[in-house]
């Protein structure tokens, strides 16, 4: 019926849009869930609080449904997406539900035309659940008018045409695969296509450069770990065709980053000598490079996280320019992109049009144009509110206004920068502020004894890091440089711990990587933690990125040790420990 809630859980895949499509064509709304969710209470909640009646399911996820249907009791029907040899209590096939459908659709066809045409632009269309706790639950409600107003404003900055192909390598319950997925290139009359599921993440994985080479897209969607991965795949076949082509590669490479700059104001005068060159380099090195991308790729849609200026410019190299992106699901999610036509490497790229913004202080004044502040937007976009939730609404849209808790400024006309969480920032003592992803963001590329690294500092002494370190670069460095040592030995880590200290003070005056930012908040001590942040610790969301607020509530007691003598050298017990 009109307005009730169907939860969707499943690997993305064709039949995933479908079963979204008929979701809202019933006037019913959709319930996207990760199939990261792994505990049961997690998928509990979100079904149970969504109000959710029916479940769709694949037969991969299946398992995760049966083991909690017990504890929901509102949930009628459990519609598993693929065919199955028998089934459980209330559960039925997509295929039998398709049947139903033609069967209706010949005897009621103007019955089934009244129900979508009864649908208005204020009805509910999705509840799309943050990575919030059970004690706080964010489910953002939005509206079809607030997905059709963000393909309109998607519209206004992200060049498409009807013949691009874009394949969706994303998880599809996020907002920006979505939006930038699907309903924007749907509204081109451009293809779709999504990547078989697999058995198992692993073969998941793997399907992907087979869906790659087969489709052959144009456009793709892309987050920083994927924009990581892509690179490291594209560097490790490189150095396998010899010594000779890697340096011929790398000598390419650098060029073009130095011939493009920005990628608008790439060339000019002093550089001209180089356009035929790197034309050259394009068709020897850069062309078969592509090709492990399908050959005619154009262009990444970057989102999801602050992506870095050195990957932008890597990619914009080899001729795959990844155009940054910004937004929230709570906007839809679409707040900024670039483009072909206009980008700035390093921007978030140009606001959507027709859509609000403003540059607010700690307590919501107006900042003059360039100065950074909190951004705040107003449209059609803003969601209708969160779930069950009017406190969090109250605080979060005001008049209106949708306060995103991201830091950023505006700068060359309608170029919107985003440099971080506004809820994230290092607060020295004196009540200096910064925000910390950049340094973050530079230490983990720069550094391959460094995986993770968080930096904190609330109006204390000195900024702190909670660093994972990679465990086996360093101890391939201790067989590297002392041999005889035995790698598992006390001794072997205490010199991990030094060299882990070298890595972050590489950064200081005189390191080679000296006034990239400034010293007073760069980290004074260092807490080496035991495990990385996963999704399944909950310190990292469904799209990647480090839930700071658990990561500190986890290692609270190490970051007050962090803060006394003993804690600030980094050869101590709790360090030692973590190796």
């Amino acid at each position: 019926q009109k307005g009730e809630k169907v939860s969707l859980l499943s690997e993305g895949r064709n039949l995933w849009v479908l079963g979204e499509l008929g979701i809202l064509y019933a006037g019913a709304v959709n319930v996207p869930l990760s199939v990261k969710l792994e505990e049961s209470n997690d998928l509990v909640f979100r079904i149970r609080h969504s109000d959710s009646k029916y479940v769709m399911v694949s037969a991969q996820q299946l398992p995760k449904i049966r083991k909690i249907l017990s504890d929901l009791p509102l949930v009628e029907k459990v519609i598993v997406l693929d065919d199955l040899d028998k089934y459980g209590d209330r559960e039925m096939p997509l295929s039998e539900i398709r049947k139903m459908g033609d069967d209706f659709l010949s005897e009621h066809e103007d019955m089934f035309r009244q129900r979508y045409e009864s649908i208005g632009p204020d009805d509910y269309a999705n509840i799309s659940y943050t990575s919030g706790t059970t004690a706080d639950p964010k489910g953002i409600l939005l509206t079809h008018r607030n997905y059709t107003a963000n393909v309109e404003q998607a519209q206004s900055v992200i060049g498409v045409t009807p013949q691009d192909r874009m394949l969706i390598i994303l998880p599809l319950d996020h907002c920006f695969a979505h939006v930038a997925g699907f309903y924007t290139m749907m509204s081109y009359g451009a293809s779709i296509g999504t990547v078989p599921a697999g058995r198992t993440p692993m073969e998941a994985l793997r399907n992907i450069p087979m869906s790659i080479q087969e489709l052959k897209p144009t456009v793709m969607l892309s987050v920083p770990a994927l924009a990581k991965n892509f690179k490291k795949n594209i560097e490790a076949g490189v150095k396998a065709k010899g010594a000779k082509v890697e340096k011929l590669y790398h000598f390419a490479l650098n060029m073009a980053i130095a011939y493009n700059k920005e990628g608008y104001n790439k060339g000019g005068i002093t550089q001209f000598w180089k356009k035929p060159l790197l034309a050259l380099f394009d068709k020897l090195i850069f062309k078969s490079v592509r090709q492990a991308l399908g050959g005619q790729m154009k262009f990444f849609v970057g989102g999801g996280a602050l992506l870095d200026i050195d990957l932008q410019r890597y990619y914009y190299a080899i001729g795959i320019p990844m155009y940054q992106g910004y937004g929230l699901s709570e906007a839809t999610p679409i707040i900024s992109a670039n483009a072909p036509a206009k980008h700035i490497l390093g921007s978030s790229g140009c606001v959507v049009k027709p859509m609000d913004i403003k540059i607010c202080d700690a307590d919501g004044k107006t900042l003059p144009y360039g100065e950074k502040g909190e951004i705040v937007i107003r449209g059609e976009n803003v969601m209708a509110g969160y779930w069950k939730n009017p406190k969090a609404t109250a605080e979060t849209v005001v008049d209106g206004w949708l306060h995103t808790g991201d830091m950023g400024y505006m700068r060359d006309k309608d170029f919107l920068y985003v440099v971080g969480r506004f809820k994230s920032l290092l607060i020295s003592a004196d009540g200096e502020k910064y925000s910390p992803e950049g340094i973050e963001e530079s230490m983990v590329e720069n550094s391959k004894y460094i995986d993770q690294i968080v930096l904190h500092n609330s109006q204390d002494p000195y900024t702190i890091a909670l660093l994972v370190p990679n465990k086996d670069a360093l101890k391939a460095y201790v067989k590297a440089t002392s041999p005889e040592m035995d790698p598992d030995s006390a001794e072997a880590k205490v010199l991990m711990l030094e060299k882990i200290q070298s890595e972050v003070n590489s950064y200081r005056k005189g390191g080679a990587n000296a006034g990239a930012f400034p010293e007073r908040w760069l980290p004074a001590a260092v807490c080496v933690l035991p495990e990385p942040f996963t999704e399944k610790n909950h310190m990292v969301n469904s799209t990647m990125k480090i839930v700071r607020g658990k990561v500190e509530k986890a290692y609270a007691e190490r970051m007050k040790f962090a803060y006394t003598p003993e804690g600030k050298n980094i050869v101590n017990e709790m360090n030692l420990s973590s190796l």
